[in-house]
């Protein structure tokens, strides 16, 4: 393989050679092609398989040298996301994308296939149908840059985007400027930009009282429970790389004692607790333990009524474009700011109109960092301190 060969023309021996599970071609026509795309949150990711193509990529691109550099999956699918959506020889099919399945994957559409081996001649027949298939090919391809042209339409004309993007998006912004003049319009929610920090500031209350407040780094996300991981769970799934966080000991924040006692009796059901995880979708979690856990926020179902998380199934409690949609609504003066804010109650009803929540006993506030210093950026909130990875109270 020459190292001056393009990424369409790497890609297409990819797939050509059959050796990544997943990849490979969506139509006969070689068109389309699905590649995998699975998180490396989920407890079945597998970075030997999962993460081959991207690795791949990067080593083609000479970003990763095997026994030299760190692995880091993250990135090389990032590089690799990167470089397809930079490029003006694909496509993006959002409408076959299928994201929320156990082995999820993406579509592309090859906009010219030049670079594919020439076809054997072919007969009247043969032809014929390859002329239809073409007119097929013509007209998929006049869709997708119909759909990618409308996009360009949702614009916003701030002098700080490009940067904004380049701090808060995986993907660099390409607009190209000329001398003398402004920057050039960026489309805020094309498909190419994709969250990047999957920070979270999390806060702990008992009845009120702030216990704990951390900031997870981990991509991983991270747990809040009672105890530890159980160890079993590293043979069945393999190490654990979610921060955990495990619920202060009433007795040790010198509570009232009918109140630890309380909440010790509640404790005692949240081992293995909840893991949550912000992705580029939006943010996410799942119940483990056996005690009940309630939410409210952007997306939950009821504002006055309980939301309940069932157990081990994963919830979305943020959409990313959503949040994205109402940020561009507000700064276009169409709407107010879009809340990001999620919250937590752990062994009692939530929301409860009778209760207010700082009479609840446990509760956590999340908050996504993304959507903080988005807003903040924009003067659509307030700067906050500066926040640490450790807890700070």
């Amino acid at each position: 393989m020459e190292a001056s060969m393009h990424m369409k023309e790497w890609l297409i021996a990819q797939i050509e050679s059959g050796k990544y599970e997943g990849l490979f071609w969506e139509n006969e026509d070689k068109t389309m092609f699905r590649i995998p795309w699975k998180h490396a949150a989920k407890k079945d990711y597998k970075q030997t398989a999962d993460a081959a193509l991207f690795k791949a990529w990067a080593v083609y691109k000479g970003k990763y040298r095997e026994g030299r550099d760190k692995a880091d999956p993250t990135m090389w699918k990032t590089r690799l996301r990167c470089a397809l959506n930079k490029s003006t020889d694909f496509q993006e099919v959002p409408e076959r994308n299928q994201l929320d399945i156990t082995e999820p994957y993406k579509v592309y559409f090859i906009n010219n296939t030049s670079s594919r081996p020439a076809d054997p001649p072919q007969t009247k027949d043969q032809a014929v149908q390859l002329k239809k298939s073409q007119r097929s090919t013509d007209f998929l391809d006049k869709q997708v840059n119909q759909k990618h042209r409308a996009s360009k339409l949702q614009t916003v004309s701030l002098c700080s985007l490009e940067i904004l993007m380049r701090e808060h998006m995986y993907c660099e912004i390409t607009g190209q400027k000329t001398e003398n003049q402004g920057p050039v319009p960026i489309s805020f929610f094309s498909p190419s930009l994709t969250i990047s920090d999957f920070r979270m500031q999390v806060m702990l209350m008992y009845q009120g009282q702030k216990v704990m407040k951390v900031t997870t780094n981990s991509p991983d996300g991270c747990f809040i429970m009672q105890g530890c991981v159980p160890l079993g769970n590293e043979r069945i799934y393999g190490p654990c790389n979610a921060q955990q966080l495990s619920f202060p000991s009433p007795v040790s924040l010198s509570l009232p004692l009918y109140m630890a006692e309380a909440m010790n009796r509640l404790l005692c059901h949240l081992e293995r607790g909840v893991l949550l995880w912000v992705a580029p979708e939006g943010v996410f979690i799942k119940r483990f333990c056996q005690g009940r856990v309630y939410w409210n926020g952007p997306m939950a179902q009821h504002a006055d009524r309980p939301n309940k998380l069932e157990r081990e199934k994963t919830f979305k409690l943020l959409d990313v474009p959503s949040f994205l949609n109402g940020l561009q609504s507000c700064l276009q003066g169409k709407g107010s700011k879009p809340s990001y804010e999620i919250e937590l109650c752990f062994g009692e009803e939530y929301p409860d109109p009778k209760v207010p929540k700082n009479r609840k006993l446990i509760m956590a506030q999340v908050v996504p960092l993304f959507a903080v210093e988005l807003l903040e950026r924009f003067n659509l909130e307030e700067k906050q301190p500066t926040l640490t990875s450790i807890s700070d109270g």
